[in-house]
């Protein structure tokens, strides 16, 4: 599975020549609410089995949680149901604020 470190990933959101990948934030409503990438979909770890018809699997996808546990579990999910295009963001929302965004809220 492909992994990205936030820099990684900010750098590929700031690149005007590169597709967007669909950032799909799988932590719960409250933290979602609490901080997140911006233009991130929000769609729990809970919910992901039951809303996967929902996903492009040939669509590159960045999975993000907390510290990058979460969501290293529903790449590799994706991963097992045929989607080509996932990557997970290593160290998740957590490492984003102590890496890019110095004025995300934290947790």
């Amino acid at each position: 599975m492909r992994q990205l470190r936030p820099a990684e990933l900010k750098s590929w959101l700031d690149d005007p020549q590169r597709i967007r990948p669909l950032l799909l934030d799988v932590r719960e409503p409250w933290e979602f609410d609490r901080c997140h990438i911006g233009g991130a979909k929000l769609l729990p770890m809970s919910q992901i089995q039951s809303n996967l018809a929902q996903l492009d699997p040939e669509q590159e996808t960045v999975v993000i949680c907390h510290h990058g546990v979460r969501s290293f579990h529903v790449a590799r999910f994706l991963e097992h149901n045929g989607f080509n295009n996932v990557i997970n963001l290593s160290g998740g929302v957590d490492a984003w604020a102590k890496e890019v965004d110095h004025q995300m809220p934290t947790y």
